[in-house]
């Protein structure tokens, strides 16, 4: 972990102990997304830091942009049968940041979920923790009353092949 303030440590090791508490045993899937995957991507790296810290096995991975298809085949099942890099043990933890994670398609599968965000957008309607990013040196954990949001928001549709470009 780079340089991380003691508010921003203060709040991992809160989402950390948040996550311990309700998933202390097995294999257990975590994801990280944004409305910016690079401050997404950040947390999460810290987040995996904070809990090996703790004793945790951890593996850490970024997705990009996938459908569920790859996401299954490519990383839960391996991580599942013990398969992906650094995730062999029975109690290891996979961290996982990405574009569409939090999507109705494969939201089931996390044990636990962040959605990160800065500035005026909306949250995820359906994750555990969210985490203002506005000033990343000293995050804040963001409440929102979820009843007004239509439900669908935060579903996030494929970039399309111009939008990458």
């Amino acid at each position: 972990m780079a340089q991380v303030t003691e508010d921003r440590r203060a709040l991992l090791e809160s989402v950390a102990e948040e996550f311990l508490h309700n998933s202390w045993r097995a294999r257990r899937l975590v994801a990280v997304e944004g409305g910016s995957a690079a401050p997404a991507a950040r947390f999460a790296d810290d987040l995996a830091a904070v809990l090996a810290d703790r004793g945790q096995q951890v593996a850490r991975v970024s997705v990009g942009d996938v459908d569920e298809a790859a996401l299954r085949a490519d990383t839960v099942e391996p991580f599942r049968t013990g398969a992906l890099a650094g995730a062999d043990g029975e109690d290891a933890v996979l961290v996982v940041d990405g574009r569409r994670l939090l999507n109705d398609a494969v939201r089931g599968i996390w044990h636990f979920t962040v959605w990160t965000l800065a500035g005026d957008e909306l949250p995820h309607s359906g994750t555990n923790v969210i985490v203002d990013l506005t000033d990343e040196s000293a995050p804040t954990r963001y409440f929102y009353d979820l009843c007004k949001l239509p439900p669908n928001i935060g579903e996030r549709r494929a970039a399309t092949p111009e939008a990458r470009a």
